[in-house]
């Protein structure tokens, strides 16, 4: 048996087009995983290549390994060194803890070595490789450079686990080693060297192409994401794998055909082109949300999720959440719920390092120990390695999530252009002044007797103040007219000076409209001081239309009763 309950329901969803392929896994309805491929990214996780050593440095007992990347992949020296056993493991492969020889004698620099990618190039730093190549199958882990055998953890039946290490001991070969996957609970032996002659056949491949290679050179790449998800995620418990692209389908049946044959019915082509596979599943809505900071709890509790440089900081908070009038069971019940949207988020935004979470802080010992119960619990759903290492002092929760591919926000986002990376920006209250500085600048340096800057609407609001106060004083201190409008999609910290010149030709170009006008505008809000009224804007200058402010969105028909500097009054009229 597997040492983790099952879901009622658990679906796989496979989306194709031809800019990208997405694949998503629904458990009891949730969407808990997402990953993305596009042909400008194309993942080297799990590919091999023929690397050629470009710098080996002792003090960091480490070497950079060319491997025709943009930047050259780290090795470390465990990652160098080929040990003669493993400690058992799960469904991964661990260096055995002997103390290790210097990088200096492992490797000399200008070296060829293949190595594979264990983990994708990240922000600023490069893959990190190791020379113990690993062959996963649909039921094996092949393992040429070691001799070793072992069971997936995740496989608690003793009896099963002695019957499938037998298996693979009986069929190993010399000098190499085998690992047992999850998905082979209850397969036969003839079923397990299928799988086995298979990754034989794939290793002596790859070593003909080394030797016929020059490096740097890719000798094996990894399936694609479609595929890597039929070996890896298609098991048992997967109800069905549903997929709209019917190339696509055609492909996971034959590859079914070789490795698991008596899957092929659970895969479902979808045809439905009205309603498409991932808006029927609310993958769409539930990506977006993981591209937000703020996560809802269905309590009125809420998540907020950081991402640093070097780990992810999750704060549990209470928000609306009322609860019982127990204030500990309150924080408790939070808390417990907050667990499962951790996990969930873990895996669907594929957060791995360092992850550090603030639950609401209790004072009863035992609701500490089964808020860690229970995030262990929750953790046995996700197939990533993740330690929970335990509270702190401060009561923060540490943990471990290995981290193999960019997270889901570092492949479908980038930095903001605006902040830096930063996450803020300039108040209104700050641009205003600095808006003021320049004007101020401006026409210190010029015999102008108008000025016409253009800034973002809210940034607008600070410069005119109550009753255009703000915008009299610096007229006042400069002695000059000075107009200023608001622009929608002019950025909060960007300002235009839009012309200078004499009174007249300033407020010609400023003043859009004239007493009698009649235009059809959009009314896009209310009035702030008298609601009764609406706003509508024409290429920036502000137009309260009196009695419009029910009207919000609508496009209406109006004549203009009054011109002033920073805006004019109209009346609604009709044609």
């Amino acid at each position: 048996m597997v040492d983790h309950p099952p879901h009622a329901n658990r679906e796989i969803l496979v989306s194709a087009a031809r800019d990208e392929t997405r694949v998503a896994v629904v458990e009891d309805g949730a969407v808990v995983e997402f990953y993305v491929e596009r042909p400008s990214s194309q993942k080297t996780a799990g590919s091999i290549f023929l690397g050629r050593a470009m710098n080996v440095l002792p003090g960091m007992q480490a070497a950079f390994i060319d491997i025709g990347e943009d930047k050259n992949a780290f090795l470390y020296v465990d990652d160098a060194l080929l040990p003669p056993n493993l400690d058992d493991a799960d469904e991964e492969i661990r260096v055995s803890r002997r103390k290790p020889k210097s990088i200096t004698d492992l490797v000399k620099q200008g070296q060829d070595l293949m190595v594979q990618v264990v983990k994708e190039a990240i922000g600023t730093k490069g893959a990190r490789v190791t020379r113990h190549v690993t062959f996963p199958g649909r039921y094996l882990v092949l393992m040429p450079t070691v001799s070793y055998t072992g069971v997936s953890r995740r496989i608690t039946d003793e009896e099963e686990r002695q019957r499938l290490r037998k298996i693979a001991k009986s069929i190993k070969p010399k000098d190499m080693g085998l690992i047992i996957r999850t998905v082979a609970l209850g397969k036969s032996e003839e079923e397990l060297k299928r799988d086995l002659e298979f990754l034989l056949k794939l290793w002596d491949k790859v070593q003909r192409r080394a030797k016929s290679s020059k490096a740097p050179a890719l000798i094996h790449q990894d399936l694609g994401l479609v595929f890597r998800v039929v070996r890896d995620e298609l098991n048992q418990n997967t109800t069905r794998l549903l997929v709209d692209d019917v190339h696509i389908y055609g492909k996971v049946l034959d590859l079914l055909d070789s490795v698991s044959p008596e899957m092929k019915d659970r895969v479902i082509f979808y045809r439905d082109r009205e309603y498409p596979l991932f808006q029927l599943y609310g993958v769409d809505a539930a990506v977006d949300k993981a591209l937000q900071r703020q996560v809802w709890l269905k309590s009125g509790g809420y998540l907020v999720i950081d991402k640093t440089e070097a780990l992810t900081v999750i704060d549990v908070n209470t928000g609306r959440f009322v609860g019982s009038k127990n204030l500990s069971d309150t924080v408790f019940k939070i808390n417990i719920e907050a667990c499962e949207e951790i996990v969930r988020q873990l895996r669907l935004r594929d957060i791995g390092g360092i992850i550090v979470v603030d639950f609401i802080d209790m004072d009863v010992p035992a609701h500490r120990q089964k808020l860690i119960e229970e995030l262990e619990r929750q953790l046995k759903y996700d197939h990533t390695k993740t330690v929970v290492v335990g509270l702190t002092g401060l009561g923060l929760v540490e943990m471990t999530r290995k981290k193999v591919r960019q997270s889901i926000d570092a492949t479908m986002m980038r930095m903001c252009p605006y902040c830096g990376g930063k996450g803020t920006v300039m108040s209104e209250e700050t641009v205003a002044a600095r808006v003021r500085r320049e004007i101020r600048r401006v026409l210190r340096n010029s015999h102008c007797e108008a000025i016409l800057v253009e800034v973002n609407p809210g940034v607008a609001s600070y410069l005119i103040g109550p009753g255009g106060q703000n915008l009299k004083d610096l007229e006042k201190e400069t002695g000059r007219s000075i107009f200023v409008r608001g622009a929608e999609g002019l950025h909060l910290e960007e300002m235009n000076v839009k012309a200078i010149g004499t009174k007249e030709e300033i407020a010609q170009k400023a003043i859009p409209v004239q007493v009698g006008d009649i235009l059809e505008l959009v009314i896009e809000e209310p009035h702030d001081k008298n609601p009764s009224d609406g706003i509508a804007r024409r290429e920036g200058y502000v137009i309260d239309v009196e009695g419009a402010g029910g009207r919000v969105g609508e496009k209406v028909l109006v004549q203009i009763t009054a011109c002033h500097r920073t805006y004019a009054k109209a009346r609604l009229t009709v044609s």
